[in-house]
Order: C-alpha cells, then sequence, then structure tokens
C-alpha cells in the first residue's frame, strides 16, 4: 500500500533563505580548503555562459520584452539629444568642431 505524498517542505528545503545561504557557504569553503571544490576554466566558463545564453533565448516573450526594452531606451536616448540640440540658444557643432 502506498503511502500519500507529502507536500510539506522538510529539511533544508524548508529552512529559511539566509540559513540554507549560511550552509552552503560553509560548504563551498570547505571544499575549497580541501582542495576537491569545482573551479571553472576561462573557456569551460564561456561554455557554460553560451549554454544558459542559449536556453534563454528559446523563450521569445523574454527576449521580445528585452528588444523592446532597449528599443524603448535609445530612442528615449535619441529623443532627449534632439531635444537637447535644439533648445533655444543651444547651437551645434559641425563634425569639424566649428559652429
Amino acid at each position: 500500500m502506498d503511502k500519500p505524498k507529502s507536500t510539506a517542505k522538510r529539511g533544508f528545503a524548508a529552512m529559511d533563505e539566509a540559513t540554507q545561504r549560511s550552509i552552503a557557504s560553509k560548504g563551498g569553503q570547505a571544499a575549497h580548503q580541501k582542495g576537491t571544490a569545482h573551479e571553472f576554466d576561462s573557456e569551460e566558463a564561456r561554455r557554460a555562459g553560451q549554454k544558459g545564453g542559449e536556453a534563454v533565448s528559446r523563450n521569445r516573450e523574454h527576449m521580445a520584452a528585452i528588444g523592446r526594452k532597449g528599443g524603448e531606451s535609445r530612442q528615449s536616448a535619441a529623443r532627449a539629444q534632439a531635444a537637447k540640440n535644439t533648445a533655444p540658444g543651444s547651437e551645434q557643432l559641425s563634425r569639424d568642431g566649428n559652429r
């Protein structure tokens, strides 16, 4: 006869985030002292970052939101620059620095 599954958090998962971080940090420090901790070399870190980027880019909604935010930022910067250049009393310099 199967036991009913409990949905209550137990053990490490039941601890608050600060306690979990503290315990995990101690484990990481101990592994480094012992010499068994994993350390990324630059090539391995590059591959991990690329893999993460590929995973994120599969989410089309997320990527669209990023692009929209960047476009809005660029557009507002261009508008601010245009307003600055057309303000009364402002003179725009030519490419060679002459007025």
